[in-house]
């Protein structure tokens, strides 16, 4: 596997670059260059029972692919390959190779023995049959014929013909550029010839003149070689027809007049369908070509009113008062409900309102020395909540208080913990948290006298109060 290695890098370290597509009408010259090996051992020589006649041969494809023991490579450039398209798949080619034999079948020269071959090939591709997968692998079959020397010491002839069948497969990597595999029998005319089969990896590049776009003119002479044209412009396209090529058409595929560049002016606004944006309607050069029906200076495509004349701040329309509360929807914070000016639109809480809220409130309740909430309170945060909601801007702030039993500072702490729960409990009802406070006063402002066990029921409470804006 050692020789076999340095053959497929030998091979792979040879470079091509280039701009052409894959060997074909358009590209019909090719060049490959590589490496080969050649094996005389499974050439079907062997005759059972004649001593020493499978030392040198082995049956027709015996240990076809033993590297180790059969192959000889030179670890380098050893091959080259020129070649022609000749159409229908058919290729014609001639290549050179030479080679320094150090195994003979199963035998090993005292030296090394020079090799050299130029041989002539009409090759057929069966990309066709591949579909697909012709755009990258084009296998081929070959027949042609050769002339290989090898010294005189093992063949007692200087050379001898030779007559070559090979198949093939060309990997493309780009459109022009490609990695070839083959490989290919001998068969010696003269009996001093030594049949062998030539394994050769190769790296090949497509080229020659061509008409990439098929409008008759070669690319070389075509100013616009990958697009289909007409002689008039060199071989560039008029694609509308108008008498101006597409290069200095700015509608190339709309029939146009010179003096817009090839455009046309649908509406007749003088201003070019490219430059109009409203190119089937006649409008003015300050709104772009589009028309503007009230004079407003909003086109009527960006009007909502387009019939009458009103500010671009409202769309164009004249501005309204829904909620009939004299304060008109620009400057209107809830334009749906009616509210007061002095509240920007929306509606004010009345003192009636928070008188009922903390109505509601007197029906919150805790556990015992506890901020959780009783489940006999949750009907009535769910009213405070649902009237809330009407009153979408103003700001509440839920206060927490205590009697005078208990140390000042626990009942401070007490007091912030139960105001918290109720606005938590608010929320998630979905009172927007920007729209409540919580805070505990403790025993600071009693309503009642704690002296007297009605008077500390009545302290121990949860009371709204309306933040000023």
């Amino acid at each position: 596997m050692k020789h076999l290695s340095r053959f497929l890098v030998a091979s792979l370290m040879i470079l091509a670059v280039g701009s052409v597509n894959a060997q074909d009408e358009n590209n019909p010259w090719a060049i490959s260059i590589g490496a080969n090996a050649v094996d005389t051992y499974p050439v079907g020589d062997a005759i059972d029972g004649v001593p020493g006649a499978g030392e040198l041969r082995g049956n027709l494809f015996e240990e076809f692919y033993n590297v180790n023991d059969h192959w000889s490579i030179v670890p380098s450039v050893s091959y080259i390959n020129v070649s022609r398209y000749i159409g229908d798949g058919f290729v014609v080619g001639v290549s050179g190779s030479l080679n320094r034999i150090d195994k003979l079948g199963d035998s090993r020269p005292r030296n090394d023995l020079q090799y050299y071959a130029a041989d002539a090939e009409v090759g057929y591709s069966l990309r066709n049959l591949m579909g697909g997968l012709g755009t990258y692998l084009d296998p081929s079959l070959s027949v042609g014929a050769g002339y290989t020397w090898l010294e005189n010491t093992v063949t007692d002839t200087d050379g001898f013909g030779t007559a070559n069948a090979a198949v093939g497969l060309k990997i493309w990597f780009t459109e022009n550029f490609n990695l070839g595999l083959q490989s290919k029998y001998k068969h010696a005319f003269e009996d001093e010839g030594t049949k062998h089969f030539q394994h050769v990896a190769s790296l090949g590049i497509a080229f020659g003149g061509k008409d990439t776009d098929g409008d008759g003119i070669f690319d070389k002479d075509d100013a616009c070689p990958e697009v289909a044209g007409i002689e008039e412009f060199n071989g560039c396209p008029d694609t509308d027809g108008d008498g101006i090529e597409d290069a200095k058409d700015a509608c190339a595929t709309v029939p146009g007049l010179p003096e817009f560049d090839g455009c046309a002016d649908t509406d007749g606004d003088g201003i070019a369908d490219p430059k109009d944006a409203c190119p089937t309607l006649a409008g003015v050069a300050t709104l772009g070509g589009c028309p503007d029906a009230d004079g407003d200076g909003i086109k009527d495509s960006d009007d909502s009113c387009p019939n009458e004349f009103g500010p671009r701040a409202n769309n164009g329309c004249p501005y309204e008062d829904k909620d009939g509360d004299s304060v008109l929807d620009k400057d209107d914070e809830c334009p749906d409900v009616p509210g007061t000016v002095a509240n920007n639109g929306c509606p004010e809480v009345s003192v009636e309102v928070l008188n009922q809220l903390n109505i509601d409130f007197k029906n919150v309740l805790f556990d015992y020395s506890k901020a959780t909430l009783r489940s006999e309170s949750f009907d009535a945060l769910d009213k405070v909540a649902a009237i809330m909601k009407e009153y979408p801007t103003t700001r509440f702030l839920i206060e927490g208080h205590t009697d005078s039993r208990g140390r000042d500072s626990y009942n401070k702490s007490l007091s912030d913990q139960r105001a918290a729960s109720v606005r938590v409990y608010l929320e998630g009802k979905g009172i927007p948290a920007s729209r409540l406070e919580s805070k505990g006063f403790g025993e600071e402002r009693p309503v009642a006298s704690n002296d007297t066990a009605a008077g500390r029921q009545e302290n121990r409470r949860v009371e709204l109060s309306i933040i000023s804006q």
